[in-house]
């Protein structure tokens, strides 16, 4: 369907009302129904003219239809019976009727390529094929993607060497998978682990473990750990919090702490709290700074790892907006 097409139906469905347009996304495939909600949300306003339009175009098209038979399965079954006797018609009917009933198979359409992959991960590769020839190519594409280099290699080697479906042999396969799927709560992955989440541990290790997590990473995957470096923010990161929101960390952080903290600080992160602070504070900040003498590199790590808890639960009640270096906008 074109976008003309595309907006049309959506135009159609908006006219239906809530109910009506509910009942008929119930019989799209999951890209359909992707691609009319996109639309809906992009249509503000509509010409009064358009809309009638598109009811016109309806209402002649849906003149034209007729039904002709109520049931077409059963039609189909009762004229070959008569016509080649039971036997053959048998074994002509499960041929034709095979892609009737595949609801199990249908319900992978709407999961994303990971759930997909994870559910598949452990079966034959003979399995694997037969369920993702029923995908789209580019889901079927991405559930590959998801796999070790050599089960990919075995699923693709025997889907294209695939030569039909048993129609028993579908009837299994889409119980089977009817039964994986029931329990419904494997139909979507929580939200956790991920690369922001290794990001987030690795913040609070101190710096020696950092290094030597990140440099393992790195050795089986630099691109990950740069991901994952990309996503770390560091107390030398507090530098790009805004001055509101310093001011709000200040507030919550023992004097004594913060001196401790600011001894592994750049000159950069000390001016900035500074002038953050009331003029006799800072005073009072830097002759300390200067007083205090040597610290344990364990006990500024310590300190700042504890500044960089309160940062996250002042980010987390919206008092601080943490800048992020990779791909969103905030952490």
């Amino acid at each position: 369907m074109d976008d003309q097409g595309i907006e049309d139906a959506a135009i159609l469905l908006m006219s239906l009302g809530e109910e009506e347009a509910a009942e008929v996304f119930k019989h799209l495939a999951p890209k359909e129904v992707q691609r009319l909600g996109e639309t809906i949300a992009k249509l503000k306003t509509i010409p009064r003219e358009r809309v009638d339009g598109v009811l016109d175009k309806f209402n002649a098209l849906a003149g034209e239809q007729s039904m002709l038979v109520t049931d077409t399965d059963e039609y189909v079954k009762s004229v070959l019976r008569k016509a080649l006797g039971e036997d053959k018609a048998n074994l002509l009917i499960d041929r034709i009727l095979q892609g009737a009933d595949v609801t199990g198979i249908e319900s992978l359409k709407w999961m994303d390529a990971g759930s997909v992959g994870e559910l598949l991960r452990n079966e034959h590769p003979q399995i694997v094929a037969a369920i993702l020839v029923h995908l789209d190519f580019d889901q079927a594409g991405s559930v590959l993607k998801t796999f070790p280099e050599r089960q990919r290699n075995e699923v693709m080697v025997r889907i294209a060497t695939l030569d039909g479906i048993q129609p028993s042999a579908l009837k299994d396969l889409n119980e089977v998978m009817s039964k994986v799927l029931a329990g419904g709560d494997r139909l979507k992955k929580a939200s956790l682990g991920g690369v922001k989440t290794a990001a987030e541990m690795i913040n609070l290790m101190g710096s020696s473990v950092e290094t030597a997590v990140l440099d393992y990473i790195r050795e089986v995957d630099n691109d990950l750990a740069q991901k994952i470096m990309d996503n770390m923010f560091t107390f030398d990161d507090l530098e790009k919090i805004d001055d509101k929101g310093i001011q709000s960390l200040l507030k919550e952080v023992q004097s004594e702490s913060l001196v401790i903290a600011l001894k592994g600080a750049t000159p950069e992160m000390r001016e900035k709290v500074f002038k953050n602070m009331s003029t006799r504070a800072a005073e009072t900040l830097r002759e300390d700074l200067e007083a205090r003498g040597p610290v344990r590199v364990s006990e500024v790590e310590a300190e700042q790892k504890e500044m960089l808890k309160i940062v996250r639960r002042l980010a987390d009640e919206g008092q601080i907006v943490l800048g992020g270096g990779g791909e969103d906008e905030f952490l």
